[in-house]
């Protein structure tokens, strides 16, 4: 049995996906609200907040991934993230499951140098305390050696279905409504990006490899590290649609969020879009060659795909208007 906690979120959905794909083992969804993605899933309704209920829904797993998530509220993610993991943690060893971390990058530096799993934590911010709190909790209980654990990180995402990012909405999710993308803070920094069905797919690799156990790894990455203004022009080139877009600086998003709740969460974050962003997945592409990753134009042109059929149309997504060409 495999379970997945935190079962409603893209990254679980995909995960679902490709661990039925690879494995003949009986998953599990655990959530709240679970829903089914395969027709053979186990649905368990449980609030990772409750011992009981967490401990009830790991029994007789062999492997757990952690995928849980929540909306971007600073006192939100203190008061539950924790609490969440830590139920997690002591529901699998209980069941004596392999424990599969799914991480963010929070806790890193938000500068220009490499980031590898070596990179120390050096949070920004209250949320980046939080995420740098829960992946020192996962860090002990791989230490303790009583249950295999890992740790398997990604940068920012872009990708399909209900993927949640700064890029997604600014950018993919406006450019798919026909309205101008905005880039935050400036658009020649170079960014590292995941398409979200490559962070769940390396996840199950992962948790189905016993000697990934252990150990931290950066979820696999295009190498390319495109700009903003090259990302811009590589979508609006797949959307047919004009390469057009605006800069929000950084004293306009300080700005926007006293009056926007949701921009202001967002601010911590904010310097590493001043910044080269390169994220280093090397050590996964060693141990596992044979990953394909999905390259921008791939990935943007499954979104395109996808919007199309959404809308029921084989007509191109309408051009922008009333806007100024790139610069």
């Amino acid at each position: 049995m495999q379970t997945i906690l935190g079962a409603t979120g893209q990254i679980a959905i995909e995960l679902a996906r490709e661990l039925r794909r690879i494995t003949t083992d009986e998953l599990r969804l655990v959530s709240r609200h679970p829903r089914r993605v395969n027709e053979d899933d186990e649905l368990v309704r449980a609030d990772l907040l409750d011992a009981r209920q967490t401990m009830a829904a790991v029994a007789g797993s062999s492997v757990v991934y952690f995928t849980a998530g929540l909306p971007p509220d600073t006192a939100l993610w203190e008061a539950q993230f924790p609490t969440m993991l830590r139920n997690a943690l002591d529901a699998s060893r209980a069941a004596g499951a392999r424990f599969v971390y799914f991480d963010n990058t929070y806790m890193y530096p938000q500068d220009d140098r490499v980031l590898d799993e070596q990179a120390p934590f050096e949070p920004v911010g209250r949320k980046g305390r939080v995420r740098a709190a829960m992946a020192e909790m996962v860090l002990e209980e791989m230490a303790r050696g009583e249950i295999p654990v890992l740790i398997g990180r990604a940068p920012e995402f872009y990708g399909p279905g209900k993927t949640q990012s700064i890029t997604n909405t600014l950018i993919v999710d406006a450019m798919k409504a026909g309205k101008t993308p905005r880039v935050p803070v400036r658009d020649d920094t170079r960014r590292t990006l995941i398409w979200t069905p490559d962070a769940s797919r390396a996840l199950a690799v992962l948790g189905n490899a016993p000697d990934a156990f252990g150990q931290t790894w950066h979820l696999p990455c295009d190498d390319e590290r495109l700009t903003y203004r090259e990302f811009v022009t590589l979508a609006a080139e797949v959307f047919d649609v004009a390469p057009s877009y605006r800069v929000v600086g950084r004293w306009l998003l300080a700005a926007l969020g006293l009056v926007s709740k949701p921009v202001r969460e967002l601010r911590e974050l904010l310097p590493r879009y001043g910044r080269d962003n390169r994220f280093d997945s090397a050590k996964f592409k060693r141990r596992f060659p044979d990953f394909e990753v999905t390259r921008y134009r791939r990935g943007l042109e499954k979104i395109r795909r996808d919007t199309l059929r959404e809308s029921g149309t084989d007509r191109v997504v309408p051009p922008l208007k009333n806007d100024r060409r790139m610069r």
